[in-house]
């Protein structure tokens, strides 16, 4: 629940863009737009003196693209939250996004009030995917073997079920796949949460991603 306002800064090389997006934003109380940049050497050179809590980060962008640039000012900033903005065909980017430390991912096409969503979702500490995106990214998802160790690590059928529920699954239906009883799903999906600290389906598709269990 957002109690004071969200500094939030624009970095996208598309000026059209960012003045429409400057304007959207600026009609919800809560938001405040700080920096409004069309590169990401401009924004780094700005950081040290910003404050800012949100950063909505285009991928493609000429000289550094959005990757590296998340990268370099978590590594000055690590509070800051970065959203993605992309459109259709960059999911070969979200890997490395979600590696360089990005929290959400929007679609440019997004409508405003999945925006207002995605920003409220990352000051609360959740990740966040456009509901569009999301769809794409799943049912494109294959499980790939992990290599993970530690106490915390899943078991086979959790990673199973993991990328079931990834793929938007509900519990029964993931029961009536692998054979298995809907309360046995349930106490699996449980087991999940607790090891992962997820509380949602795109907590966890980044989980899934960043810990290289599934392929997209």
């Amino acid at each position: 629940m957002i109690t004071e306002n969200v500094r939030i800064a624009l970095v996208d090389d598309h000026t059209l863009f960012r003045t429409g997006l400057a304007g959207l934003l600026a009609q919800h109380d809560c938001y405040d737009v700080v920096a409004d940049v069309g590169s990401g050497e401009e924004f780094l050179s700005l950081l040290p003196d910003l404050a800012v809590d949100v950063v909505f980060m285009d991928i493609s962008m000429p000289g550094i693209d959005g990757g590296e640039t998340t990268r370099r000012a978590l590594a000055q900033r690590p509070d800051l939250k970065v959203i993605t903005l992309s459109m259709y065909g960059d999911e070969q980017y979200y890997e490395r996004m979600m590696e360089c430390g990005a929290s959400g991912f929007l679609l440019k096409d997004s409508d405003i009030e999945e925006v207002y969503a995605a920003v409220d979702a990352v000051v609360d500490g959740d990740s966040y995917f456009s509901s569009a995106l999301l769809g794409t990214l799943t049912s494109n998802m294959s499980m790939q073997q992990s290599t993970n160790d530690g106490e915390d690590t899943l078991s086979d059928r959790e990673i199973e079920i993991l990328v079931e529920v990834c793929r938007g699954l509900s519990n029964q239906e993931i029961a009536d796949k692998l054979f298995i009883s809907k309360r046995t799903v349930d106490k699996h999906r449980a087991n999940i949460l607790e090891k992962t600290g997820c509380k949602n389906t795109a907590n966890l598709v980044v989980y899934a991603i960043k810990n290289r269990l599934v392929n997209i």
